[in-house]
């Protein structure tokens, strides 16, 4: 990506450094997950990448959060790529916050479009682990939005684990996450969020599931939105970095990987097809109404 002219946002909160590593959330032995849903659960792309690191490094079944049991699982004590350097944590601080102020650029513009006036996200860079309004997360669950306190969450490391765990790196394919999120936040704005959280209350744990599968798609839709805004800033194979990470974070291809079966009903955030499908229509349209995955 060309952001070289591109200024910084000013809604970066920085936490870094008063985490650690080493974090036990206190109860179920040292376990914990975010919640999928309900009023304060948090949403993110990262919870369904990081499932795949579970399984092949941390040797989690990936399952049990997918079909929403209490379980998750414990970060590790110590990491097994090494941490980056200050050098490249700044750099990455920078990209980050570039990125950012172009999707606020990009949904201020869409807002606007329709009468409505958008709130910017805070971003929060943090390592380790975090309090949120969603409650505690640890870097293993890699990042994520709070509706509770409308702010993104994301340990840089995440980007490096992407990249060597899942062969899904790129500086566009990191960009993806963070606009995933931001369309998160879009969906609590318009209360889109809001109304599938009190739907899912009344329904049953499959349909439950597939509201969320919505929810995800038209995340990764909104995403495609925000790059349709800022094909400027493209360069060649940006695209294709970004639908490789989408591919990589489907349902069916993380449960083939890990029982070499797939339960469609347990579906969380949507095949790699569909994740690929809807990310591209956003890309493609730039339409928010292109995006309505509930119908």
């Amino acid at each position: 990506m060309r952001l070289d002219d591109e200024q910084e946002s000013k809604n970066i909160e920085d936490r870094r450094g008063r985490g650690g590593g080493g974090f036990r959330f206190p109860g179920g032995g040292g376990r914990r997950r975010i919640r999928m849903g309900g009023k304060s659960g948090g949403m993110g792309i990262g919870t369904i990448i990081i499932l795949l690191i579970a399984m092949f490094v941390f040797g989690v079944n990936p399952l049990e959060l997918l079909n929403g049991g209490g379980g998750g699982f414990q970060a590790p004590q110590t990491r097994n790529v090494p941490p980056p350097t200050s050098a490249e944590q700044d750099r990455m601080k920078t990209f980050v916050s570039k990125v950012l102020q172009t999707t606020e650029k990009t949904w201020h513009k869409e807002f606007a479009r329709m009468g409505k006036q958008y709130r910017e996200p805070r971003l929060v860079l943090f390592s380790g682990h975090v309090r949120s309004a969603c409650g505690m997360a640890q870097s293993a669950m890699g990042p994520f939005y709070c509706p509770g306190d409308q702010k993104v969450y994301i340990d840089l490391s995440f980007f490096r684990d992407m990249e060597t765990k899942l062969k899904a790196g790129g500086d566009f394919a990191q960009a993806y996450v963070i606009a995933h999120e931001v369309g998160h936040h879009v969906q609590t704005l318009l209360g889109i969020a809001g109304k599938v959280s009190a739907a899912r209350q009344r329904v049953s744990k499959v349909e439950g599931n597939q509201l969320s599968v919505r929810m995800e798609l038209q995340a990764d839709c909104l995403a495609g939105i925000w790059a349709h805004n800022n094909k400027n800033l493209l360069e060649r194979g940006d695209i294709e970095e970004g639908l490789n990470a989408a591919n990589a974070i489907g349902d069916d291809r993380l449960q083939r990987q890990s029982t070499g079966r797939v339960v469609p009903d347990s579906f969380t955030h949507g095949t790699s097809a569909q994740r690929v499908a809807w990310f591209k229509r956003g890309i493609q349209s730039g339409n928010l109404s292109a995006c309505d995955t509930f119908k």
